[in-house]
C-alpha cells in the first residue's frame, strides 16, 4: 500500500499554499509549523519568498503530526499536472492525461505497465484517426520523468473511478487555477445551462469560440440524456484549449456509444473563427457562444467588405458586435443565437447604429442581466443576448424582452429561462423590476440603449401610496427620538490608561499565534450566501491580489471575529454579528481572530478603529484610489482582560450607535427620494405653511 501511495505522489512539490490545502488549514499555520517544528521538511526548491517542498516528505510529516487531511488520487494527479514545467505547457500535460484516461475508458488496464506514447496513439486511432493525430502532435517519443509521474497517477485514477469524471475533476482544477491562467477558458455550468436552455433543443449547434468546451460538452451531454440527435460544431483558436475540449466531447461520445445511443461524431477545428472560419457554409439551428471581450485586433482592416456585416460594418472598438453578426451569419432562418456580452456593449455610442439595425430588423429578441461574480471579469454582471435569424416567411416581433436576473442570486437560471419561455410563447408577462416586453419603438431613440434596468421600473412603486410615505415620516421621527436617548454621556477622563499603557505590535501578536488574520482569495466564487457588510455605510472595495486562498472551513466567520475591509479611507472594525457568524469570508474583507483568553474582541475592534490608524496602516493605493490596509503595522495597548472588557463595552456601544446612525441616514435618504418622486408624479404635495416656523 505504501509503495502504491509513493507511486501516486511521486516527486511532486508543494508550496505553502498547497500544504495548507493538504492539511485544510490557512497558510499562516504552515508558516507557524516551519518555525515551531525542527523536523518540518526542508525546502527542495523555489525561492526564499515562495519555497517548495517534497510532497511525499510533507505528507509523511503531516501524518505523524495527525494533521493530514484526506487527499485522494485525483488530488495528487492534479498536483503533478500543476507542477509541470515549463508552466506554459500545463495545458498540454492535462491534454495528455485526458487522452490517457480516454484510452483507459475504452480499454481498461490489465497489469501494471504504462502505455507508451506509441501504444496510446494506437488505442486512440481505434476511436478516431483525427483525434489520434491531434493528441500525437503533443506526445513525446518517450515519457519524461514528469509525464511518467503524471501518467502513473492517472493510470491509478482510472482504476479507482470513472475516467470521464476523473478528467472533469482535473479540468475544473485547471480552469480555476491561477497558475494555468485559464480562467477565461471555461463557462461556469450554471451560465452554460441557462444559455442552452434558452436556445432549446437543436440538430446542429455551433460554438465558434469554445475554449475548453464547457458549453459544447454540456450541449452534447444534454442531447445524450434527451435522446435528441445533435451534431456539435466547435472552433477554438488556442491549441491547448482545443485539445482539452475535443477530449471532453469524445468522453461524452464514447459514453453514448456504450449506452447504445446514436451519437454524432464531434466536429472541432483549430483556428481563428473571425479570420479563418472553419464552417463558412454552416447554417446551424443554434449558436451558443462565450467569445472574448475587448480584443480590438480582431481583423477590422482585413474584413471591411465581409458579407457577414449584414447589420453594418463593426467599428474597430466594437469586436463584440462583430461576433454577434458572425453568430447570425451561421444561423438558419428562424434559428436562435445565445451569446454572452459585456454590459458596455449595450450602450456604447460607437455601436448605436448596429444595435438599431438589430432591433429594427427583429434580430435581437431578448437581453438578460446576470448576477455579478458568476465568472470573469470579476465584479461585472454580464448580459445574455438572445438573437434570431429573421425568417421572411414569419412575422417580425415588435417587442424585445428585458430581464433583470441579477437579484435572483442562485435562482437566476429559473428566472431567466421562465421569462424567455413565456415571451417566446407569446405571453408578455411584465413584472416591475424583473422583466418587461418593451415595444421596439420605445428602444429606437438616439442612444438605442439595451441595458435592461433602463426599461424596468422598480418593483413596489411606493410613491403611488401617500399613506406609505406618511408612515415613513413617522418612522424617521421615532428613529431620531431614539437616537437622542442613545447618545452617550461623556466627561473628561481622570486617567490616561490607554495612552500610557505599553503597546504590542499586531505583527508580533500574529507571530505568537494569539491573533490570526484571515483573508480569502479574489477569484470569483459560486453564488451563495454572501457575508453581510460590516456596516451599511462601508464603501465598496476590492480585494488585495497578494492574499493567498484559505480553506473554506477556516474562512467561515466565527463568534468574536473582528471584520475589517482590506481597502478603505478609514478603518471600521466591527465584531461579527449573529447574522455574519458561520458565513464565508468574502473577498475584500479580512477577519482578526483573537484568543479570547487574552483579548476582548470589542476592545481590539475599538482600538483598531482609531482615526489615525488608517495613516499608519496604509500600504499602497488600490485601483480605486483608496489605500490598502496592512493591519500588522498597528499596535494594541497591553491591558488586563478585565480592563479590556471595560473599554470594550464603551467601544461596543459606540459601534452600535454608529450602526443606528447609518440606518437612520438610509431611511431618511430613501424617504426624501420617495417624497420627491411623489411630488413629481402628482401623488404628494408638501404643506409649506405647516412647516414654516412661527413668526416672532
Amino acid at each position: 500500500m505504501t509503495s502504491e501511495r509513493n507511486t501516486v505522489i511521486g516527486d511532486v512539490t508543494l508550496t505553502a499554499s498547497g500544504i495548507a490545502k493538504l492539511a485544510n488549514v490557512g497558510r499562516a499555520a504552515v508558516s507557524n509549523w516551519r518555525r515551531r517544528y525542527a523536523d518540518f521538511p526542508a525546502p527542495v526548491g523555489g525561492t526564499a519568498a515562495s519555497p517548495s517542498f517534497n510532497a511525499r516528505d510533507v505528507e509523511d510529516w503531516l501524518r505523524r503530526q495527525g494533521k493530514l487531511h484526506q487527499a485522494g488520487t485525483e488530488h495528487w494527479a492534479w498536483r503533478h499536472i500543476e507542477s509541470y514545467q515549463p508552466a506554459g505547457q500545463i495545458g498540454d500535460a492535462l491534454g495528455i492525461a485526458g487522452a490517457y484516461l480516454l484510452a483507459r475508458s475504452t480499454q481498461p488496464a490489465h497489469g501494471t505497465g504504462l502505455l507508451t506514447p506509441r501504444q496510446l496513439t494506437g488505442k486512440l486511432r481505434t476511436i478516431d484517426r483525427e483525434l489520434a493525430t491531434r493528441v500525437g502532435a503533443v506526445l513525446p517519443e518517450q515519457w519524461g520523468q514528469q509525464l511518467t509521474a503524471i501518467l502513473r497517477t492517472v493510470d491509478q485514477l482510472a482504476r479507482e473511478q470513472d475516467p470521464e469524471q476523473a478528467f472533469e475533476y482535473l479540468h475544473n482544477q485547471y480552469v480555476t487555477s491561477p497558475k494555468s491562467m485559464s480562467g477565461l477558458a471555461g463557462t461556469p455550468d450554471p451560465v452554460a445551462d441557462t444559455m442552452l436552455t434558452i436556445a432549446g433543443p437543436a440538430g446542429r449547434i455551433l460554438d465558434f469560440t469554445c475554449g475548453t468546451g464547457s458549453i459544447a460538452r454540456m450541449a452534447a451531454d444534454r442531447a445524450l440524456h434527451t435522446g435528441n440527435p445533435t451534431r456539435i460544431f466547435a472552433q477554438e483558436i488556442k491549441p491547448q484549449y482545443a485539445l482539452i475540449a475535443l477530449l471532453r466531447l469524445w468522453f461524452v461520445h464514447e459514453r453514448g456509444q456504450r449506452a447504445g445511443q446514436p451519437v454524432e461524431t464531434p466536429m472541432l477545428h483549430l483556428g481563428d473563427s473571425m479570420l479563418n472560419d472553419a464552417f463558412p457554409d454552416l447554417r446551424a439551428d443554434t449558436v451558443v457562444a462565450n467569445f472574448p471581450f475587448g480584443i480590438h485586433d480582431w481583423g477590422h482592416d482585413r474584413l471591411a467588405y465581409d458579407p457577414r456585416w449584414a447589420y453594418g460594418m463593426p467599428p474597430r472598438t466594437e469586436p463584440e458586435l462583430a461576433w454577434v453578426q458572425h453568430a447570425l451569419a451561421h444561423l438558419s432562418p428562424g434559428g436562435t443565437a445565445v451569446v454572452l456580452m459585456p454590459p458596455a456593449t449595450a450602450l456604447r455610442p460607437a455601436g448605436r447604429r448596429i444595435r438599431a439595425e438589430l432591433v429594427r430588423r427583429g434580430a435581437l429578441r431578448a437581453v438578460i442581466a446576470l448576477p455579478t461574480g458568476l465568472m470573469p471579469p470579476a465584479g461585472i454582471g454580464l448580459l445574455i443576448w438572445v438573437l434570431t435569424q429573421p425568417d421572411e416567411h414569419q412575422p417580425t416581433g415588435d417587442r424585445i424582452l428585458f430581464v433583470n436576473a441579477a437579484p435572483a442570486g442562485k435562482a437566476f437560471t429559473e428566472l431567466a429561462t421562465a421569462a424567455w419561455r413565456d415571451f417566446h410563447a407569446g405571453r408578455h408577462t411584465d413584472e416591475p423590476g424583473t422583466q418587461r416586453a418593451v415595444p421596439v419603438v420605445e428602444i429606437l431613440d438616439e442612444q438605442v440603449d439595451l441595458t435592461p434596468l433602463r426599461y424596468l421600473p422598480p418593483s413596489g412603486d411606493q410613491t403611488t401610496d401617500p399613506t406609505h410615505t406618511i408612515a415613513g415620516i413617522a418612522e424617521l421621527q421615532q428613529l431620531l427620538i431614539d437616537l437622542q436617548h442613545e447618545l452617550p454621556t461623556v466627561r473628561p477622563a481622570t486617567t490616561a490608561t490607554l495612552r500610557t499603557a505599553p503597546q504590542a505590535m499586531l505583527a508580533d501578536l500574529v507571530r505568537s499565534g494569539s491573533i490570526s488574520i484571515l483573508r480569502t482569495s479574489t477569484r470569483p466564487r459560486p453564488l451563495g450566501d454572501q457575508t453581510p457588510p460590516i456596516s451599511p455605510g462601508t464603501p465598496n472595495t476590492e480585494a488585495s491580489t497578494d492574499i493567498p486562498a484559505i480553506p473554506s472551513d477556516a474562512a467561515r466567520i466565527r463568534t468574536g471575529d473582528i471584520l475589517i475591509q482590506l481597502i478603505g479611507r478609514e478603518i471600521i472594525a466591527h465584531v461579527a454579528t449573529a447574522e455574519q457568524v458561520d458565513t464565508e469570508l468574502t473577498p475584500g474583507l479580512q477577519a482578526l481572530r483573537v484568543d479570547p483568553a487574552l483579548f476582548d474582541p470589542w476592545f481590539v475592534a475599538g482600538i483598531l478603529s482609531r482615526s489615525d490608524n488608517v495613516r499608519v496602516a496604509s500600504r499602497a493605493s488600490s485601483s480605486s484610489g483608496a489605500p490598502r490596509l496592512d493591519l500588522k503595522r498597528l499596535t494594541v495597548p497591553v491591558l488586563t482582560l478585565h480592563e479590556q472588557a471595560q473599554h470594550g463595552r464603551m467601544f461596543r456601544r459606540l459601534a452600535e450607535l454608529r450602526t443606528k446612525l447609518e440606518h437612520t441616514t438610509t431611511v431618511g435618504t430613501t424617504l426624501i427620494r420617495e417624497i420627491n418622486d411623489g411630488i413629481t408624479s402628482g401623488h404628494l404635495t408638501v404643506d409649506l405653511d405647516a412647516d414654516a416656523a412661527p413668526e416672532s
